[in-house]
């Protein structure tokens, strides 16, 4: 089996985009916890695998690139980005939901910020 066929080359150029996007967020913004960096890595997959066509095609045409691209190199591209952007907003949710709502008081147990006050 050494020919690819073009669905074949699509998925395999979102999976190695969206991989490849989450990898190089990971260099940049280190997660705190290995929960935190397993649900950041495979969200970043998964909406790399899922938005890379439509996000690859909305950056080509922004850019004025689509003719020069081909097919599996917008999806790549595509893919990449969706899982970087993903991974950066799961991020910021994160540490804003720790800073604001999900305060941890002695012994690991969650508090919110209004049981602090008494």
């Amino acid at each position: 089996m050494t020919d690819i066929n073009p669905a074949g080359t699509v998925w395999l150029a979102k999976v190695a985009g969206a991989v490849a996007g989450s990898a190089i967020s990971l260099a940049y913004l280190f997660p705190r916890t290995r929960r935190e960096a397993a649900l950041r890595f495979l969200t970043g997959v998964t909406g790399g695998v899922v938005f890379g066509t439509t996000a690859g095609v909305a950056v080509a045409q922004r850019l004025a690139i689509a003719d020069v691209l081909s097919d599996t190199e917008t999806v790549l591209m595509g893919a990449a980005l969706a899982s970087v952007s993903i991974w950066w907003a799961m991020g910021i949710a994160i540490r804003f939901a720790d800073r604001n709502g999900r305060l941890t008081g002695a012994g690991g147990q969650a508090t919110s910020s209004k049981d602090e006050g008494s």
